[in-house]
């Protein structure tokens, strides 16, 4: 085990020297990965129906083809599944990563080549570690286990061939490398089991065992593993159990709301929580500073960025930018092309630039994951940013939430209404709401102006509801584990009445 760490830290101290070059040179780099995979895809069907042979520029491949979205890829996706090849992407595909950025109720099903894996997905794994120790030299999480916290998949068999669904969490568990493999628990076949809530509790009856030093995963879900290790071990915090545990990994939604309760399962002791930015459709960003979770963008990963400003969400024709005109603090939405034949996709994110030297960035929401019922324009980022502080103020801390519009037809007024799950409840809900409101007033001069004097919109309504109660939403539209994760904000009342309608 010596001699294997020796190797993999050898291998990251190399990778690091890479990771430099790519920070020195970021538009020459994204410039080789435009030029590679406009070569490489130029036979495909894609590839000839845009002409790729003919494209010599980025000017050229954003007029010539249209920015999409996953139902215009649809088409060329469902018949790459149905086992046809050389449509999107030149290698053959069969790998496809379910997406569950939302819990709508149609799956996307986006694929994965062979070259995304390696290049991309791997490659970011491993440079998630690279950073990290670069970071903490002195970090001993190779001494023991790792935790993955990933879904299921299942194969389908077409024409005699195997296709392979699932999340994207659990298509990498199957392909880990060897030194991976050597280094994580619990097994493969408890990995990628169908029914979560059984695989959660094999999950803590093999884990408590090992020595775990570092743990993978949406936070909530995370949670919900620690939480049923406590209760089987009957310890009241997880340091007991796996005392050199160092490291969460996170990813997928805002820490702030989970940190005070992360804090306590591990007793207050130090553990370090570091910052991903990956999804089904690539890995894009790793925290790489001790001080600050803004997130490195990777720009060595076979995947070629534009960024789309807000005011051109909607227009007819976007105008998207590249690299060396984006702005500090600008809420652009990302456009990506990928080595797994996503071209120009509007991945549903919107990002914003911390940092410009090197590129860094931070996820501040979500395309469609936002409420504008009067042109107050809340993104994600507002809330959680107004949550934390209401909750300090109040001394609570919130496990999940939700929150769309509610109008008024008699006053022709509106009001955001959300759903709070507590871990413990507020004594004064009413200062907590005041609390709440006065920060997104701080937050979001748009909403501050709206609400002035009620006049067209409403204080907060805020529901407390109990524990479990968005797990079990979640359980009922079969959406437990994995990368599935509850819906922040919405520009209608799908969620709020759904979740609503359950608990009465």
């Amino acid at each position: 085990m010596a001699l294997l760490n020796s190797v993999i830290s050898w291998i990251m101290k190399k990778r690091m020297h890479q990771i430099e070059l790519f920070i020195k040179y970021p538009h020459d780099v994204q410039t080789e990965w435009f030029k590679t995979l406009i070569f490489k895809a130029s036979e495909t069907e894609w590839g000839r129906k845009y002409d790729y042979n003919s494209i010599r520029n980025v000017d050229e491949f954003r007029a010539r083809v249209p920015i999409s979205n996953y139902e215009a890829l649809k088409p060329y996706i469902d018949r790459n599944r149905a086992g046809e090849q050389n449509i999107l992407w030149p290698s053959d595909i069969k790998w496809f990563a379910k997406s569950s950025g939302t819990t709508a109720d149609r799956s996307k099903y986006i694929p994965v080549s062979k070259q995304a894996l390696e290049d991309c997905h791997f490659k970011g794994g491993k440079d998630l570690l690279s950073l990290y120790i670069n970071a903490h030299p002195n970090s001993q999480i190779f001494d023991g286990k790792s935790i993955a916290m990933g879904g299921s998949h299942r194969i389908n068999e077409i024409n005699n061939e195997s296709f392979y669904d699932g999340d994207l969490s659990a298509i990498l568990i199957q392909n880990l490398p060897f030194w991976a493999e050597m280094h994580r628990t619990p097994n493969l076949a408890v990995a990628l089991m169908d029914e979560w809530e059984s695989k959660i509790d094999k999950m803590a009856q093999i884990t408590r065992e090992h020595n775990v030093t570092n743990m993978a995963g949406v936070p909530s879900w995370t949670m919900v593993l620690i939480k049923k290790v406590l209760e089987i071990t009957g310890e009241s915090n997880i340091k007991n159990v796996w005392p050199n545990f160092e490291v969460f990994f996170w990813g997928g939604v805002n820490f702030e709301p989970y940190r005070k309760q992360f804090n306590n399962l591990f007793g207050n002791q130090p553990v370090n929580y570091w910052q991903t930015y990956n999804a089904s459709e690539g890995f894009f960003g790793i925290q790489d500073q001790k001080d600050s979770n803004d997130l490195l963008l990777m720009l060595d990963y076979g995947v070629f960025y534009e960024f789309l400003p807000m005011d051109q969400l909607e227009a007819e024709n976007p105008i998207t930018i590249g690299l060396e005109d984006v702005q500090l603090g600008v809420n652009y939405a990302l456009i990506i092309t990928t080595n797994a034949g996503l071209w120009r996709y509007k991945i549903g994110d919107t990002i914003q630039f911390t940092s410009l030297a090197p590129y860094r960035i931070q996820v501040s929401g979500r395309t469609k994951n936002f409420i504008n019922a009067v042109g107050e324009e809340l993104i994600v980022d507002n809330a959680n940013k107004a949550i934390k502080i209401a909750c300090d103020k109040c001394g609570v801390n919130v496990n999940e939430y939700t929150a769309g519009p509610v109008y008024s037809l008699s006053t022709n007024t509106a009001r955001h209404e959300w759903i709070f799950e507590f871990e413990k409840e507020p004594k004064d809900l009413a200062k907590f709401t005041d609390a709440l409101d006065n920060a997104l007033k701080s937050l979001n001069s748009d909403y501050e102006a709206k609400r002035y004097k009620n006049m067209v919109l409403n204080e907060p309504l805020i529901h407390s509801v109990p524990p479990k109660t968005f797990y079990n939403w979640l359980k009922m539209k079969n959406k437990l584990g994995g990368q599935h994760k509850v819906p922040r904000l919405a520009n209608d009342r799908k969620y709020l009445d759904e979740i609503l309608k359950a608990i009465n």
